[in-house]
């Protein structure tokens, strides 16, 4: 027994040996194959997460702005120019640079949701009706394409409900107003909320 003790004695520090290698190569494999994104990699992220940030408060800042030039811009157009030139009697003006100013009449009509079955039966009577823009629709469930194709023609008759939706185009209502008055037209203006303004118009050399 003594002989098998000293053999066992012997093999130990091989043993431990061959144990702290294989822990020391799973350790540098660990190391190796580490994933974790480093402090420099994390600051990159940030700094584009940021500069975008940036870009985004600076496109909200800008499109505040233009809105803004373009209100002040109608202000310009609309309101100013015509005003003063009406009081001073002007008929035509040229600016130094050889841009030339004109006023012209602009025209514009809105129909509102409370008013539209009201304008839109002074329409129809009038012999306007076209004017309107019809939208008719239905759903109709899978196996049924060959009724739907003859739908239009036969709703009624087969039992189904269509639902209608109807409109004018704000360009084919302000073209109708424009048209009318232009024309001398007699016509409800503020059921189609018609207006005429003026427009200073410079045209650049």
């Amino acid at each position: 027994m003594s002989r098998n003790v000293k053999h066992s004695s012997i093999h130990e520090p091989r043993r431990l040996k061959m144990e702290n290698d294989f822990l020391s190569q799973l350790e540098s494999d660990a190391i190796a194959t580490d994933s974790t994104p480093k402090d420099q990699d994390l600051n990159s992220v940030a700094n584009i997460a940021k500069a975008i940030q940036d870009k985004e408060d600076l496109l909200a800042d800008l499109e505040k702005q233009v809105k803004t030039v373009k209100k002040e811009l109608l202000k310009l157009t609309d309101e100013d120019l015509p005003s003063i030139r009406q009081e001073l009697g002007m008929t035509g003006f040229t600016l130094d640079d050889g841009s030339s100013i004109s006023i012209k009449p602009t025209y514009g009509a809105h129909i509102k949701v409370s008013d539209k079955e009201e304008a839109f039966a002074w329409l129809r009577k009038n012999d306007y009706g076209d004017l309107i823009k019809n939208v008719v629709s239905c759903t109709f469930g899978r196996g049924e394409d060959e009724t739907a194709v003859d739908f239009m023609a036969f709703a009624e008759k087969s039992g189904y409900t269509p639902q209608q939706k109807t409109d004018v185009h704000s360009q084919t209502l302000k073209a109708w107003v424009r048209e009318r008055v232009e024309n001398g037209d007699s016509f409800p203006s503020e059921l189609f909320g018609a207006y005429v303004g003026q427009r200073a118009i410079i045209k650049r050399k």
